[in-house]
């Protein structure tokens, strides 16, 4: 079982263990367009590594190969993102199937849901809690 873990708790858990990642695994028009995640007060970059392939939307056969090319190490605390919380359920579980300990997915990710008005990033996730982004 992957557990969900808050953005504000994934953000505490970046700051005070040098043993975390945080992998991105929207696609690159998502970092380009939507923006991402700044890391740069806990002295990381997210990782980023596509679960599924702009703009076919086909799986990335390659994704685990892109975990162990950026330095991820099974034993390190990962944590996935994607824009709400279910590319990244999909991409902890193949990265705890093979083999990694500490995988997490980050509740609600980037965006979270829609807002009564159909807009992202105002009701929960990553942006909405008042996490530093930048656009892409």
């Amino acid at each position: 079982m992957i557990e969900d873990v808050a953005p504000r708790q994934v953000w505490e858990a970046l700051m005070s263990n040098p043993d975390t990642a945080l992998v991105d695994v929207r696609t690159n028009a998502e970092w380009s367009f939507v923006g991402l995640p700044d890391l740069s007060q806990t002295g990381k970059r997210p990782v980023l590594i596509q679960w599924q392939m702009f703009p076919t939307m086909q799986p990335n056969a390659k994704f685990l190969d892109a975990l162990a090319e950026a330095e991820v190490k099974p034993t390190d605390h990962v944590y996935f993102l994607c824009r709400s919380g279910a590319r990244s359920m999909a991409a902890a579980q193949a990265a705890k199937a093979a083999g990694f300990k500490h995988v997490y997915n980050i509740k609600d990710g980037f965006e979270g849901p829609p807002d009564a008005r159909g807009h992202r990033g105002a009701v929960a996730g990553w942006k909405s809690e008042g996490l530093p982004w930048k656009q892409g």
